[in-house]
């Protein structure tokens, strides 16, 4: 059994993942941390966790963590915040899967340009991977710390993933039109995610300076082994939760949707979390499972591809224990079907 940390226990991807840790067949939730929540009960900041999760919030200790024998901590903190207690963990033999995005890019001046601070913790940023398992499974497997990738990110990554590994697009061309429930904005209160600013309303953001932007294209580049530049823009949809993408490219030659689907079945053949469907996803299909979904078009000779995927579970907690499964070497799908 292996004993596991929360850190950050007050927010939507932590009550989301002891809600998955709970009916895991070899894991134990130890410890939850909170600095703000310290001292409450954790089924009292979250009353669907009341006599489930029967132990106390309290403040971020990694000596006591240590003493308490957690073997693994799950970090649903802040970016910025990570950084600072990550390096602590990791130094006392506590494997990390970190839901921020301060491992995420490589590049640290590229995290500084999009995050507007400097990355503090340069060497634990060096050795970290990115958990995205569809593509680094066997790194995965042996990693001391995992970057979790973004809930935006998963959709467009996977949904090119063959296209581009198959270098049958153009990737010059490739536009990411995402929509997301307002649970991806986190459960503190913003005015924009109040319920009469968001309700009956459709809206963009970020528009060209979403944080997600390099982290597709990092990964993209490194499938295709030259640089992938994408426009992605992402909107807020008046629900609570799920992501669905629609993508644009153009191929590198004459395709049709059969020849399409042929590919992305045997790409994505022994993946136990891709759906590839002939009928159009929705979010309503992966509300709730580590489930993401693609489907197909091939429309006035460009490629379209449809992606939808819950971003609380696939898109941040569910992933995450995907992660802890491969690191622990389980089953895969263990505690998440």
């Amino acid at each position: 059994m292996i004993r596991a940390a929360i850190l950050g226990g007050s927010g939507y991807t932590a009550v989301e993942l002891m809600k998955l840790l709970l009916r895991h067949p070899h894991a134990r939730i130890a410890a939850v941390t909170s600095r703000q929540e310290a001292g409450k009960p954790v089924g009292e900041i979250h009353p669907s966790l009341a006599n489930r999760v029967n132990i106390e919030c309290e403040v971020f200790d990694a000596d006591a963590l240590k003493k308490k024998g957690i073997e693994c901590a799950f970090g649903c903190l802040p970016h910025g915040v990570s950084a600072e207690v990550v390096g602590p963990l990791l130094d006392r033999g506590i494997r990390v899967i970190d839901l921020s995005a301060d491992y995420r890019l490589k590049n640290p001046a590229e995290y500084a340009e999009w995050y507007g601070s400097a990355h503090h913790d340069l060497p634990n940023l060096d050795h970290a991977v990115y958990g995205l398992p569809e593509l680094n499974r066997d790194a995965i497997c042996t990693a001391r710390l995992i970057a979790n990738p973004g809930c935006y990110p998963q959709t467009a990554i996977l949904g090119l993933a063959p296209l581009v590994a198959a270098k049958r697009l153009d990737l010059g061309s490739i536009i990411v039109d995402s929509k997301s429930g307002v649970s991806g904005a986190g459960r503190q209160p913003k005015l924009a995610t109040l319920f009469p600013e968001c309700n009956e309303s459709f809206s963009a953001y970020n528009v060209g300076k979403h944080r997600h932007t390099p982290e597709i294209e990092q990964a993209l580049s490194l499938i295709a082994g030259e640089s992938v530049k994408v426009i992605f823009t992402p909107h807020l949809v008046p629900m609570d939760r799920g992501i669905f993408s629609t993508i644009y490219a153009t191929p590198t030659s004459p395709t049709t949707e059969a020849e399409l689907y042929e590919l992305y079945r045997r790409y994505y053949a022994n993946e136990p979390f891709v759906r590839i469907k002939d009928a159009l996803p929705a979010t309503k299909d992966t509300a709730h499972t580590n489930y993401l979904d693609i489907a197909l078009r091939s429309v006035r000779g460009r490629i379209i591809v449809l992606a939808a995927e819950d971003n609380l579970v696939r898109g941040a907690s569910g992933v995450a224990l995907q992660n802890f499964n491969i690191m622990y070497g389980f089953d895969e799908t263990a505690g998440l079907l």
